[in-house]
């Protein structure tokens, strides 16, 4: 079976005006999965660690600069066509600055309590129990 290996962006904010943290979602625009949400990133490249992966990755796909805090697990799911292996890395975004979309359809801030309103995709949906240690 074909073997990919991601990481992806665990952004969390602090909403002040709601005193509720928040993450970050994107919902894929195109592929099988197309209208399925995903925590952003990508595929790491040769030699790349997947800190600089989720570096380079987010700054391709929302125009922003993100610094990565920590990796909070490894999630290893196997999709009909391949294995993945995700990286699920904590990160803050520099400088208060808001996503741009430049290959996602929509994105959306969650609440602890919103985290399970939408069809997240299979690997994705496995680190939410594990996520909303982070969002009390």
């Amino acid at each position: 079976m074909k073997q990919i290996t991601v990481s992806g962006a665990i952004i969390i904010r602090t909403n002040l005006e709601a005193q509720k943290k928040e993450v970050f979602a994107t919902q894929r625009g195109y592929g099988d999965w197309k209208g399925w949400w995903e925590f952003p990133g990508g595929k790491l490249e040769t030699n790349e660690t997947p800190q600089e992966c989720i570096v380079r990755e987010i700054r391709e796909e929302l125009a922003i600069g993100v610094c990565p805090l920590c990796i909070i697990d490894t999630i290893e799911y196997d999709y009909p066509k391949f294995h993945l292996t995700m990286y699920c890395i904590l990160c803050s975004i520099e400088n208060h600055t808001e996503p741009k979309l430049l290959e996602h359809d929509s994105a959306v801030w969650l609440t602890k309590e919103a985290l399970r309103t939408i069809k997240w995709l299979p690997a994705d949906l496995l680190i939410l129990d594990r996520l909303e240690q982070f969002l009390t």
